[in-house]
C-alpha cells in the first residue's frame, strides 16, 4: 500500500503538465450520474470527490452548479485544482489522503472518484465511502480509457511498451477491444467485481461511454503518455529513451494516432443500516 500511495503522488510532481495533456470527462457522464442519482437540479445533491488531482472531473461537476467537496492528497495538485474552480464559490477543497480524511459527520448524497479508485486502499476502500454515504447516496467511479484504432501502431506500441515496462498500454489499448460492454473479473480490476457481494451497495450497473474518436499530432500524444505513473517512475535516461521509441513509432505511421475516447463508469447506491445491525 506504501508504494502504491508513492505512486500515486507522482503525479503531482508535473501537476502542469497532467493537467494540460490529460482528457476531461463527457457531458454524457454528468448526465448519467446525475441521473442516476437523481438529482435533476444538482444544487440539491451535496457530493464529496475522492483523489480530485487539477480537477478534471471537479470542474464538469462543478460546473454544474453541484456542491463538491474535493479532497486530494497532493498539495501541488490542489494548488492547479484551486486556480480552475476558483469562480466556482460551492466547491470546497481538503488536502488530504482518502484513508485520512475524516467526513466529521459529515454525509454526502453522491462520492465520486475519476481516475483515482484502483490508488486507495483496498482494505477500507469501501468501507470509508459507505461511511461518507448518507442512506441512498451514489457511488460513482469512473475511469477514461483511449483505444488506438489502428491495430498496427498498436502492436508496435505495445512492443516498445513491453520492452520498457512503462505499463502504458493499460489505459491505452486497442480500440476493437473496448467494443463490447464492460466484463467484471478479478483480473481485470473493474470495480463491479469488488462491489458485487457486498450487500450495503445496491442497484449496481456498469456502463461505457463512446465518445468519438480524435486525432492527435505525436507531441500532443507523447506529452500525456508522459504523465502516467508507469512513465513518471521511470529514471530520466530510461524514460527519455521510451519517449525517444514511441515517437520514432509515430513518426513512421504518419506522425499522429487515431485515438477512440471512452468513459467507463459504475455506479451503486448505499442501502440503510438494518435494524439491529
Amino acid at each position: 500500500m506504501a508504494q502504491a500511495h508513492e505512486r500515486a503522488l507522482v503525479f503531482g510532481t508535473t501537476a502542469e503538465a497532467y493537467d494540460a495533456a490529460r482528457p476531461t470527462y463527457p457531458d454524457a457522464l454528468v448526465d448519467t450520474v446525475l441521473t442516476y442519482a437523481g438529482g435533476a437540479t444538482p444544487g440539491s445533491l451535496r457530493a464529496v470527490e475522492i483523489g480530485a488531482g487539477t480537477g478534471k472531473a471537479t470542474a464538469v461537476f462543478g460546473g454544474r452548479g453541484l456542491p463538491v467537496l474535493a479532497v486530494e492528497p497532493d498539495q501541488r495538485m490542489a494548488e492547479v485544482l484551486r486556480r480552475k474552480v476558483a469562480a466556482l464559490p460551492h466547491v470546497e477543497i481538503e488536502v488530504s489522503r482518502f484513508e485520512q480524511w475524516q467526513p466529521g459527520g459529515r454525509r454526502f448524497d453522491l462520492a465520486y472518484a475519476a481516475q483515482a479508485w484502483h490508488w486507495l486502499d483496498r482494505e477500507t476502500r469501501r468501507d470509508r465511502i459507505f461511511d461518507a454515504l448518507a442512506p441512498g447516496g451514489t457511488v460513482a467511479l469512473f475511469w477514461n480509457f483511449l483505444g488506438v484504432v489502428d491495430p498496427l501502431v498498436h502492436r508496435d506500441l505495445t512492443a516498445i511498451d513491453a520492452a520498457h515496462g512503462s505499463d502504458l498500454l493499460r489505459v491505452t489499448g486497442l480500440a476493437s477491444d473496448f467494443a463490447g460492454e464492460i466484463e467484471s473479473t478479478a483480473e481485470n480490476g473493474w470495480a463491479a467485481w469488488e462491489f458485487g457481494g457486498d450487500e450495503r451497495f445496491t442497484d449496481q450497473r456498469s456502463v461505457r461511454l463512446r465518445n468519438g474518436v480524435t486525432r492527435r499530432g505525436a507531441e500532443s500524444w507523447l506529452a500525456a503518455a508522459a504523465t502516467y505513473s508507469g512513465v513518471q517512475i521511470m529514471e530520466p535516461e530510461r524514460r527519455a529513451a521510451l519517449l525517444a521509441e514511441l515517437r520514432s513509432c509515430l513518426d513512421s505511421h504518419g506522425g499522429f494516432l487515431d485515438l477512440e475516447w471512452f468513459t467507463d463508469l459504475f455506479v451503486a447506491r448505499r442501502v440503510p443500516v438494518k435494524a439491529g445491525a
